[in-house]
């Protein structure tokens, strides 16, 4: 199934047009107060699990700043954006010149989201601190995600951060912390965000217009994550799940339902359920090494260790090499089940 937007799911609303965000609470308090009192950070790192609202709480904050410029004068709650502001309108429509949203970039040739953001992109984070710097305006650069960041991005990142301009903010989105550079770490305040609970994922749906399709199998599978629901409801995550659960519980058997799963994840346009299930495996060989190592068996917890690290190589090599998919996930598949009998 192919989206609309790259790198948005189908069903789900851009995090800059999103009005609502559901469970963070705490967190939009803790920003508005810092904000409020004048004495908030230059570069905020919002760390959380993919799909739990980062970027929307980001744009959130954005808008609330950028619609009360003079901290002290600012509202002592982040509340919910007016599409028919000028700074919503310009937000929305990638018009804020005092906004600069850095994600990995279209390729122009496929259409799709390339694989990283470079070094180019985040050069325009310079030229829109250098047209910008006589305004007196706040300047915003929500970089979403930085684990896209390449490492010359990174490390051009690193050089801003170390001498922020003034009345400039950065909004550092990451899905995984302990994979950026240390030093971009500490340069930024952390605010981890938890994933949704049960009733605020629900939500969340209901305001997605997916309410009747929130059963309890969903919100269980999607693990407090808006964007694991929206692919087990519109991408058949749920029978993709129900495959390789079947694939992995019939040991040696079952070669034609592999053969039939690996069709479908190699299939046209099916990126987004390609990377559910590469995910998924990975999750679940890692949740396998944990439980033996609670449960003392030392030598399958490093056995499943070294599987998630082979699996992790021959994905990637086979990716880097554009060989062909389905033999990669067949292939994966067998090491599954060999790790499993």
């Amino acid at each position: 199934m192919t989206t609309e937007r790259p790198g948005v799911l189908d069903g789900a609303i851009p995090p800059a047009e999103n009005t609502c965000l559901f469970g963070h609470a705490e967190a939009e308090h803790f920003l508005a107060q810092g904000y409020r009192s004048g004495k908030g950070h230059h570069a905020i790192l919002i760390e959380g699990p993919e799909g739990i609202g980062k970027a929307t709480l980001a744009f959130r904050f954005a808008n609330h700043i950028l619609s009360h410029p003079e901290p002290a004068l600012a509202p002592a709650e982040i509340a919910d954006p007016d599409p028919a502001s000028i700074v919503s309108r310009q937000i929305v429509g990638g018009a804020s010149h005092n906004l600069l949203h850095l994600t990995r970039p279209v390729d122009e040739k496929t259409g799709r989201a390339k694989g990283a953001i470079t070094v180019d992109e985040v050069r325009r984070a310079g030229k829109f601190f250098s047209q910008t710097s006589g305004t007196g305006n706040w300047r915003i650069v929500i970089i979403d995600p930085a684990d896209d960041l390449n490492r010359n991005a990174a490390n051009a990142i690193l050089k801003i951060l170390e001498e922020p301009p003034k009345r400039s903010l950065f909004l550092v989105l990451t899905h995984a912390p302990g994979k950026l550079l240390p030093t971009i770490r500490s340069r930024c305040l952390p605010l981890k965000l938890k994933p949704l609970s049960d009733e605020a994922l629900r939500n969340a749906l209901g305001n997605l217009g997916l309410a009747s399709e929130a059963s309890d199998t969903v919100v269980s599978a999607a693990d407090g994550s808006v964007s694991e629901a929206l692919k087990l409801i519109n991408y058949g995550g749920l029978d993709i799940k129900a495959a390789f659960d079947s694939i992995l519980a019939k040991g040696q058997g079952g070669r034609a339902e592999m053969h039939k799963l690996a069709d479908v994840l190699a299939g046209k346009d099916s990126e987004t359920i390609y990377d559910f299930f590469v995910e998924m495996a990975g999750a679940h060989v890692v949740s396998a090494a944990r439980e033996a190592a609670l449960a003392g068996d030392i030598v399958r917890a490093e056995r499943m260790a070294r599987l998630s690290s082979q699996l992790t190589e021959k994905l990637t090599i086979a990716e880097a090499y554009n060989l062909d998919r389905k033999q990669a996930i067949l292939s994966l598949l067998d090491d599954l089940r060999a790790a499993a009998a």
